[in-house]
């Protein structure tokens, strides 16, 4: 067993090369040559990403706080749980989830406890979000990145729910922390 998953061997696909084709800040992008199940060979081109953290705030009446944003690569506002990439190697996620509510939100938490990890697009990303919920919230100021512009909402839960069944909320990190803290916490 690996992580969580039963290996079975007989689908194991085994890297015989890899090429950079891209280092960005962010992102790189690599284009692996791999030996199939079958023996044949396939590429694959993934995007290796360093991991996140993602935090739903909670506060003492049951509302939660999330961030409005204009995400570039759909071209659409989203609101979102405050989220961000681990700076370093090996960074503790649950440190990168204190620093991104601090930085998006202005708010710090007596409390965090971890919801899940999920992996985003397991089809070309090795990205893995650590979703945490936070509570004992007390508010402070604001102090978001240069290049990073986002509004501070405070709703309900469950109008953020409601949300999520009309499409309204489509960030995947935001309705898996909202039904997981649902399921978790309750909802008033």
């Amino acid at each position: 067993m690996k992580g969580n998953m039963i290996m079975y061997e007989d689908l194991v696909e085994t890297k015989l090369a890899c090429e950079k084709i891209f280092d960005g800040t962010l992102l790189h992008v690599r284009r692996d040559t791999v030996r199939l199940p079958n023996g044949k060979d396939a590429v694959r081109e993934w995007i290796m990403h360093p991991g996140a953290a993602a935090v739903l705030p909670i506060l003492p009446n049951g509302d939660v706080i999330l961030v409005r944003q204009y995400r570039y690569p759909i071209s659409a506002m989203t609101l979102e749980v405050p989220a961000g990439k681990l700076d370093a190697d090996g960074e503790d996620p649950l440190h990168c989830a204190r620093r991104e509510l601090s930085e998006e939100t202005g708010y710090t938490a007596k409390t965090y406890e971890k919801l899940t990890t999920i992996a985003t697009t397991v089809g070309f990303s090795n990205e893995y979000i650590h979703l945490y919920a936070a509570r004992g919230l007390s508010s402070g100021m604001q102090h978001t990145d240069a290049d990073e512009f986002v509004n501070v909402v405070q709703m309900p839960f469950s109008r953020a729910l409601e949300m999520i069944k009309k499409g309204e909320i489509i960030d995947s990190k935001t309705i898996i922390s909202l039904m997981m803290a649902a399921e978790r916490f309750g909802t008033d």
